[in-house]
């Protein structure tokens, strides 16, 4: 192909590049005046763009300067292509771009099956798996849409151009990856975005980098299932707990930036009250009962009953509900002892003053009465 223009009238031939001047639009095919040229030429409509368009004037409008090769030359015409001109300057610059790895940004002219089509001066192609680094389920709304790409295949003998807009996505969370990861520390509490949701927890993006919530660390309340709290796309704040820079392992949590359970407990449970929980756990020194979501108190084993047990197991279950009193409350040091006792009758227990003596008591002293009564209390 000719790199310069051939204004001699006499000699225009297949391959030369010329100026032309766009002089009239029809449907299917553009009429043009030739520079230097004797008569006028056509451009069909497969040769305006790389792309398909249903008509001419969606590529072109009269009075258009454009640079145009012969592909044909016949009696009294020429058959031009604007197309060949195109893509002849395209393929320099992006073989040049392909090397540099340069960001291409562009317009999404076309959404076709499997993908998204974009015009460079040649057909560039988005396969539907470079779109986005997560999975797209209609590409509609991508068409007339501005986006950023990298050349990942190109193959010019074969005319064959391949993009992603994902290796943009995955490069700039990459660097936005480690600027968090510089700048956060343990203890900040940062803003984040739940991105997904497991059995064991919560993935929440802190700024191109996601930190795993714990399901323990999702709430001070006891959580059977994470979906119950929260919702993928979620606003939350996080604390952060631990970070592994090499393997970009961070540690978060939900609960610690939310007010404690333990917070004027003072006021909720205060010493004397009466209140009412659930036995948690059982333990050789006694029983911790839940009384708020959150918070357990110590019921030691010398306060579950009146007469003498062995272990806690032989009065109580996990699960079980009870009705404790408060013995004492420090919310700073989270300590709450509880009593079952205090709120069960002493049936072995009697009061003297309550005991009535027998009308006639002559011949009947104090110490008859409690002998007989307290062998009675020896025999049980």
């Amino acid at each position: 192909m000719s790199e310069e223009m051939n204004l001699n009238t006499q000699e225009f031939k297949e391959g030369d590049l010329v100026k032309a001047t766009v002089a009239q639009v029809d449907e299917k095919s553009v009429i043009v005046s030739i520079e230097g040229a004797p008569f006028d030429g056509i451009v069909p409509i497969s040769e305006l763009s790389s792309l398909h368009i249903e008509k001419a004037s969606d590529s072109v409008s009269i009075g258009d300067e454009l640079e145009l090769m012969i592909t044909k030359v016949e009696e009294s015409n020429y058959v031009l292509s604007k197309r060949k001109v195109d893509a002849e300057k395209a393929w320099e610059t992006l073989e040049k771009q392909f090397q540099t790895g340069e960001i291409i940004e562009t317009e999404v002219k076309e959404v076709v099956k499997g993908g998204l089509v974009v015009d460079l001066g040649v057909r560039g192609f988005i396969p539907a798996s470079l779109i986005e680094d997560y999975f797209v389920e209609s590409f509609e709304d991508y068409k007339g849409r501005v986006l950023t790409f990298k050349i990942v295949e190109l193959e010019k003998d074969k005319n064959r151009l391949i993009l992603s807009h994902k290796a943009v996505v995955e490069d700039e969370k990459s660097v936005n990856k480690n600027k968090t990861l510089d700048a956060i520390n343990p203890g900040d509490v940062v803003p984040g975005t739940v991105q997904r949701l497991a059995s064991f927890g919560a993935f929440v993006d802190i700024g191109g980098v996601d930190g795993l919530v714990h399901i323990s660390q999702i709430s001070h309340e006891h959580l059977d299932n994470v979906s119950d709290v929260l919702t993928e796309g979620q606003e939350v704040k996080v604390k952060v707990l631990s970070i592994d820079r090499d393997s970009e392992r961070i540690s978060l949590s939900i609960k610690d930036t939310l007010p404690g359970p333990w917070s004027d407990l003072e006021e909720k449970a205060s010493k004397g009250s009466v209140l009412t929980g659930k036995v948690r756990r059982l333990v050789s020194y006694g029983a911790f009962v839940e009384v708020f979501p959150g918070v357990e108190g110590l019921v030691h084993i010398s306060q579950i009953a009146h007469q003498h047990i062995g272990t806690p197991q032989e009065v109580l279950k996990e699960g079980q509900e009870v009705q404790v009193k408060v013995l004492d409350v420090n919310s700073k040091e989270k300590r709450l002892s509880l009593s079952i006792k205090e709120l069960v009758e002493n049936e072995d227990s009697f009061n003297l003053a309550d005991y009535q003596m027998p009308e006639e008591s002559k011949g009947f002293s104090i110490s008859d009465v409690l002998g007989d009564r307290l062998k009675d209390f020896t025999n049980k």
